[in-house]
């Protein structure tokens, strides 16, 4: 759909809708409609699907009739019937169509029955931003924030507002105190008052936005230097001092007992100052590894930076057992280079080697035949595999132009729940689990 609008066939879409009954023309339709002003016309297209009870189109709605200006039908329209815990999603939903009312007090009032899981609590900090509450927000998470700081004494290790100390420095910075959010939640990394690692993560974070380089020195090259030491290295980087940075990374992956986890920030800084030969040669003892490998992130980097080749000179490179070990991450990341690189031919010979049940493997050559110019070939490759393939025909028809041919092969909604339906059930025992066909 996103495809077929960014081609100007908008009114294509809204005909889909209509006509065939399907749910994913009229979202992104609406959508469009609305991007463009023409919001009634949006509230036709979502009223068939509103009537047949689909949440997301009753939601689409009320966002719709919100930009109206009808605030009250709108949330009427959307309120949540089930309060219970097992309705989290329904209560976030409706809580950013609150928000989006600009009715902040009445989502606030919405949420405090509802606060002390991580969810929830963190929707409250973002629906608050820029609206004036902060100090209302405070008040609400300073005592999650406090049982939370005491849960791992306590052994609460399931505790279900982990993240509020983190929300709570969030909400101080934001209001101005960025001071007092570094103060408090310094004290709790220094006393170990925190139950997971995005605590100590999001006080590093906090210390690199304000450019707290000596705080992060005492961080990152401590006990917590395994998470902590890449926030160190950017704060010297952002601070001109990228030297420095480099070697102080150099030589924890000298010295460190696990030297690797330091590895990435360091082809990272290298990348980011066009030193990526060098990044690579960092990367390159962990490349036949089979945990802790770097292969993957190098050989993206190296596509990213227009080097594709280089990049299928290191998967040459791999040695017998890790070509067995991952043969099927390797094929796959072959072809994709290939592509890029230009060399369709030679990706094509080489996926005709493959095992015909490789993964995509069918998709991957249509979409190789499809950007070296030979569209109808790929086309008839998919229509030969089936159903299966329905969205990437769909995908490289509308890619090149043919909007009414892609909507065409897609089968609606109602072919699909027939399709599902018309399958033998599997039986199965009592917990659910299905059993297996006698011998």
């Amino acid at each position: 759909m996103d495809l077929l609008l960014e081609g100007g066939h908008l009114e294509l879409v809204i005909r889909a809708a209509y006509e065939q009954g399907e749910w994913s023309c009229a979202e992104a339709a609406a959508r469009e409609l609305c991007r463009v002003g023409e919001h009634e016309r949006a509230r036709g297209v979502l009223e068939p699907f509103v009537a047949a009870g689909e949440r997301s189109a009753v939601l689409a709605m009320a966002h719709t009739l919100i930009r109206c200006g009808r605030i009250d039908e709108a949330l009427e329209l959307a309120r949540p019937d089930n309060t219970g815990p097992e309705s989290d999603g329904a209560c976030f939903d409706f809580v950013k169509l609150l928000a989006a009312a600009g009715r902040v007090d009445e989502a606030i009032d919405f949420l405090l029955p509802r606060l002390g899981g991580w969810w929830l609590t963190s929707t409250l900090v973002e629906i608050t931003e820029g609206q004036d509450r902060d100090e209302r927000v405070l008040e609400l998470l300073d005592p999650l924030a406090e049982s939370a700081r005491h849960a791992r004494g306590k052994a609460r290790w399931n505790h279900p507002c982990s993240n509020a100390q983190e929300l709570q420095a969030l909400v101080l910075e934001r209001s101005g105190r960025a001071d007092e959010a570094i103060r408090i939640l310094g004290e709790d990394v220094a006393a170990g008052r925190f139950l997971v690692q995005n605590t100590l993560t999001a006080y590093a974070e906090l210390l690199l936005r304000h450019g707290h380089v000596e705080a992060l020195r005492e961080l990152g090259t401590g006990p917590r230097a395994g998470v902590a030491l890449r926030y160190y290295a950017r704060a010297l980087e952002d601070a001109g001092r990228a030297e420095e940075a480099e070697q102080v990374l150099r030589e924890f992956i000298d010295s460190a007992e696990h030297p690797d986890r330091f590895r990435w920030p360091l082809i990272e800084l290298l990348a980011r100052r066009s030193r990526l030969d060098e990044a690579v040669e960092v990367g390159r003892p962990t490349f036949d590894y089979h945990d802790a490998c770097l292969l993957e992130g190098v050989i993206h980097l190296l596509q990213e930076a227009g080097r594709p080749e280089d990049a299928l000179a290191l998967l040459d490179e791999r040695s017998t057992e890790f070509v067995e070990d991952h043969f099927s991450w390797l094929s796959s990341n072959r072809l994709w280079l290939l592509g890029e690189a230009g060399r369709y031919d030679e990706a094509l010979e080489y996926a005709a080697t493959l095992p015909a049940d490789e993964y995509r493997l069918l998709e991957t050559k249509a979409w190789l035949l499809a950007d070296s110019g030979r569209v109808e070939e790929a086309l008839a490759l998919l229509r030969a595999g089936g159903t299966a393939h329905l969205s990437d025909l769909a995908e490289i028809l509308a890619t090149h132009g043919r909007a009414a041919e892609a909507l065409a092969v897609l089968p609606m909604v109602a072919e699909q729940r027939a399709a599902k339906e018309a399958k033998t059930p599997v039986p199965t025992d009592d917990h659910g689990y299905a059993l297996e066909p006698p011998c």
